[in-house]
C-alpha cells in the first residue's frame, strides 16, 4: 500500500478513500451532516429490537471493536506514509519552478538574440530587396530585349544597310552609275527607319511615365543625355564591334602610348560616314517630323565609345607622368577637331569633363606646374635667354621683351588655351591661380637675377630684366581686359572665398564686382614695384655718373663771363661738354636697349633729376653775372633741351625750374627791380585787408614762371651782380 500512495497530496487522498473499509452501518443520505452524538443516537434507535439481547449485542460490540481497531491500523499506516509523498510532490513542484525559470531566461536570451540579429540583417534585407528590384527590373528589360532580338531577325534593316554598304570605313568616292535597285533600297530603308522610330516612341513614353512616378519618391537629379535614336544605335553596331575589336584586349593597337590611334580612327568614321546621314538619312528624319540631327546622333554614338575608353585610359596613367600628358594633349586636340570640324553642338558633353574628375584634375594641374618650372629653368639659362629675336626689326620691337620672357609668356598662353574650352569654371580658375603663381615665380627669379646684375644697371641683362618685367606687366594688363578672363572674374565674385585661396577682402571684392580691377591685381602691383625699384637704381646710377662729369660745370666761373649781346657768336661752355655728351650718350643708348614705354618713363624721369641738380647745385650754388646768366640760358635752352628733344615737342616743360630760373636770372635790371619790390611789398602787406594790389603770382605768370614761389625768385635775383647791392630775401 505504501507503494501505491505516491503522487501529489491530492492523489494520496483519494487512495486512502478507496482503501479503508466501508463501515457496517451507512446513515441515510440526509444524515450524512449529523453530529458524532447524533449518528450513535441514531444508531441505537435502529437496532434497539438487537439492544434487547445480550448475545447480539455482545456481538454488535465485538463488530463494532473489531471495525475501530482496523480503521486505527489504517488511519496509522496512512499517517505514515502521506509525509513522504507531500516532500516528494513539493520537491518535484520546486524543480519544475526552477526548469521553468531556466527556460524563460533561455526563451528572453533568445529573443534578445533574435531582436539583434533581425536589426543587424536589416541592412542587407533592405540591400536585398534593392537587388531583388534590380533584377526584375532587368528581367523586364531582357525580355524587352529578347522582344527587340526578335523584332530584329525579323527585320531586314542590317541587310539593308549592308547592301548600302555601310558602315563607309573608308573615305566615300562618288560613283558615276547610280546602283540598281537605288531607289527601291531607299523606300525600304524610309519603311524600316520609320518603323523603329515608332517602336522608339511607343518606349520613350513607357519609360516616362515610370520616370514620372519615380520623381515624385526620388530628389532631383541632373538631367541625363537623351538615348541615342534606335535606327543610328543600330547603324552603330557594326562600328562599335570595330572599335571594341581593335582598341580593347590583346591588339598592337590598343596602346597606352598611342590613343591617337582611336581618337583620330574616330573622327575618320564621323567625317566618311557624315555625308551619308545628312543625304540618306536626314531626310527620312525630317520626312518622319523627327526633330533630330543624324550626323550629330551619329556623333554622339561614336563620342560614347571615345569616353568609355578615356576614362579607362586616364585611370591607368595617373602614374606615368609622359604618357599621362600626351593623352591630355590629344584629348585637346580631338576636343577641338570634334567641335570645329565636324560642328559638334557646344551644349552636348564632349570629353573634356573626364579630364575634370578629382584625381584626373590634380594630376593635370601638378603636371602642368612641373613642366611649367623645368620650362622657366631652361629658358632662363639659354644662350639668347636676354636678348630679343625682332632686335632687327624696328617696327615689332616696341617692347624689346627678351627671349625668357616671351617664351615665359607663350607658356602662359598655351596653359590658356589648354583650359579655355573646359566646362566647369571652377577648374578654370584653379588653372588660373597655377597660372599667376608661375608668375609670380617668374618674378622672383628675374629679381634674384637683377640683383646680381644690380652693379651695372646699364648693362644688356639688367636693361633686359627690365623690359621683361616690362613685358610681362603689359600682357596681363591686357588679359585683364580680355572678355575670357572678365568672364573668369564675374565667376570667382559669384562663388567668393572657394574660387581663390586666401580669399579677397571686401574691397577687393567690391573693385573685382564692379570691373575697376582685375584677377592680375596683385601681380600688377609686384611687377609694377620691382620695375619702378630697377627704373630707380638706373637712374641713380646715370646720376651719379652725370654729377661726375658735371663737376666742372657745377665750379663755372659765372660771375666773370662776359656778357654778349648776340646769341649767334655764342658756343656751348666747353666745361659742359662732358655733362651734354653724357646725357646724349645714355639718352641714345636707354633708346636703344629699352621698350618704348619703358624708355618714355626713363627719360622723363632723369629730366626730373636732371633739372634738380642742375637747379641745386649749379644755380642755387653759384652767383651770376649778365653774361653768365645769358651763358647759363644758351646751354640749357640751345643745348641740353633739345637733347631732349628728340622725345617730345616741348622739352623745356620737363626742366621747369631750370627754364623759369634762367627767365628771373636774364631779366633787365629794371624789371628785376620791379619784380623784387612787388614781392617785398606783397609780403609785407599780405595781412593786410583791403589792398587792390595784385599778387606777386600775377606778375610772375607773366613772365612765364609758375613752378617757382615768391620766396624762390627772390633767392635767385639775389645770386645777380648785375645790378648795385645785392639782395637777400628777408
Amino acid at each position: 500500500m505504501a507503494a501505491a500512495v505516491t503522487g501529489t497530496p491530492e492523489r494520496a487522498e483519494s487512495e486512502i478513500t478507496a482503501c479503508s473499509p466501508q463501515p457496517a452501518y451507512t446513515a441515510a443520505p440526509h444524515r450524512e451532516a449529523l453530529s458524532a452524538e447524533d449518528f450513535v443516537a441514531g444508531f441505537l434507535e435502529d437496532r434497539d429490537t438487537e439492544l434487547m439481547c445480550s448475545k447480539t449485542v455482545g456481538e454488535l460490540m465485538e463488530h463494532l471493536t473489531e471495525q475501530n481497531n482496523t480503521l486505527k491500523e489504517q488511519v496509522l499506516t496512512v499517517s505514515s506514509l502521506v509525509p513522504p509523498k507531500v516532500s516528494a510532490a513539493l520537491s518535484a513542484v520546486e524543480d519544475a519552478r526552477c526548469s521553468l525559470e531556466a527556460l524563460l531566461q533561455r526563451e528572453q536570451l533568445t529573443f534578445n538574440m533574435l531582436h539583434k540579429h533581425l536589426q543587424d540583417a536589416q541592412p542587407w534585407m533592405d540591400k536585398l530587396e534593392q537587388t531583388c528590384n534590380q533584377v526584375d527590373f532587368i528581367e523586364r528589360h531582357m525580355k524587352y530585349l529578347r522582344c527587340l532580338q526578335h523584332i530584329e531577325e525579323l527585320s531586314d534593316f542590317e541587310k539593308l544597310l549592308t547592301q548600302l554598304h555601310w558602315p563607309i570605313i573608308s573615305p566615300p568616292t562618288q560613283s558615276l552609275t547610280p546602283t540598281p535597285g537605288c531607289q527601291e533600297m531607299e523606300g525600304q530603308l524610309e519603311l524600316l527607319v520609320g518603323q523603329l522610330l515608332a517602336l522608339q516612341t511607343s518606349d520613350d513614353l513607357l519609360s516616362q511615365r515610370t520616370l514620372d512616378s519615380s520623381e515624385a519618391l526620388s530628389p532631383p537629379q541632373l538631367s541625363k543625355p537623351a538615348p541615342l535614336c534606335l535606327p543610328i544605335q543600330i547603324m552603330l553596331l557594326p562600328l562599335n564591334k570595330r572599335f571594341k575589336y581593335h582598341f580593347y584586349g590583346n591588339r598592337q593597337t590598343n596602346s597606352l602610348s598611342k590613343p591617337e590611334w582611336y581618337l583620330t580612327q574616330v573622327l575618320m568614321w564621323m567625317g566618311n560616314n557624315s555625308t551619308f546621314m545628312e543625304e540618306t538619312i536626314q531626310p527620312i528624319l525630317d520626312r518622319g517630323g523627327v526633330t533630330l540631327s543624324a550626323k550629330v546622333e551619329l556623333c554622339r554614338g561614336l563620342l560614347s565609345l571615345v569616353q568609355e575608353k578615356v576614362a579607362s585610359d586616364a585611370s591607368k596613367l595617373l602614374y606615368d607622368d609622359v604618357l599621362f600628358c600626351h593623352l591630355v594633349e590629344e584629348v585637346l586636340q580631338f576636343e577641338k577637331e570634334l567641335r570645329s570640324n565636324h560642328s559638334y553642338p557646344a551644349e552636348l558633353p564632349g570629353v573634356l569633363h573626364l579630364l575634370l574628375e578629382d584625381a584626373v584634375l590634380q594630376k593635370w594641374l601638378t603636371m602642368e606646374k612641373k613642366m611649367a618650372v623645368e620650362k622657366m629653368d631652361a629658358m632662363l639659362s639659354a644662350e639668347r635667354a636676354w636678348s630679343s629675336q625682332y632686335k632687327d626689326i624696328s617696327d615689332m620691337d616696341d617692347l624689346k621683351a627678351p627671349d625668357c620672357a616671351e617664351t615665359f609668356m607663350t607658356l602662359l598662353q598655351v596653359i590658356t588655351e589648354r583650359y579655355r574650352t573646359l566646362p566647369c569654371p571652377s577648374a578654370q580658375l584653379k588653372f588660373l591661380e597655377l597660372q599667376k603663381e608661375l608668375v609670380d615665380d617668374f618674378r622672383i627669379r628675374l629679381t634674384q637675377v637683377m640683383k646680381e646684375e644690380s652693379r651695372c644697371p646699364l648693362g644688356v641683362r639688367y636693361c633686359a630684366i627690365l623690359n621683361a618685367v616690362n613685358y610681362i606687366s603689359t600682357i596681363l594688363g591686357d588679359w585683364g581686359d580680355d572678355v575670357f578672363f572678365l568672364q573668369l572674374q564675374q565667376t570667382a565674385v559669384s562663388l567668393g572665398e572657394e574660387a581663390i585661396p586666401g580669399g579677397l577682402g571686401i574691397m577687393e571684392m567690391g573693385r573685382l564686382a564692379s570691373l575697376e580691377g582685375s584677377l592680375f591685381d596683385g601681380l600688377l602691383a609686384l611687377l609694377d614695384r620691382l620695375k619702378g625699384d630697377m627704373l630707380g637704381r638706373l637712374l641713380d646710377f646715370l646720376m651719379r655718373e652725370i654729377k661726375e662729369k658735371a663737376k666742372p660745370y657745377c665750379q663755372e666761373r659765372w660771375l666773370s663771363l662776359p656778357s654778349q649781346q648776340d646769341q649767334s657768336t655764342m658756343s656751348l661752355s666747353s666745361t659742359a661738354c662732358p655733362m651734354m655728351l653724357c646725357v646724349r650718350d645714355r639718352l641714345l643708348n636707354l633708346h636703344q636697349v629699352l621698350g618704348f614705354s619703358l624708355f618714355h618713363l626713363a627719360w622723363q624721369g632723369l629730366a626730373e633729376r636732371l633739372d634738380n641738380f642742375l637747379y641745386q647745385d649749379v644755380i642755387l650754388c653759384n652767383n651770376f653775372s649778365d653774361g653768365g646768366a645769358a651763358q647759363l640760358q644758351f646751354d640749357m635752352t640751345r643745348n641740353l633741351f633739345p637733347l631732349f628733344g628728340h622725345y617730345c615737342k616741348k622739352p623745356e616743360n620737363f626742366f621747369k625750374h631750370v627754364k623759369e630760373a634762367c627767365i628771373i636770372l636774364c631779366l633787365n635790371v629794371g624789371s628785376a627791380i620791379l619784380l623784387r619790390s612787388l614781392i617785398k611789398e606783397s609780403d609785407m602787406t599780405r595781412d593786410c585787408a583791403g589792398t587792390g594790389d595784385p599778387p606777386p603770382e600775377s606778375a610772375l605768370n607773366e613772365l612765364g614762371v609758375y613752378c617757382l614761389a615768391p620766396c624762390d625768385v627772390l633767392i635767385l635775383l639775389s645770386l645777380r651782380t648785375s645790378c648795385p647791392g645785392q639782395w637777400y630775401p628777408s
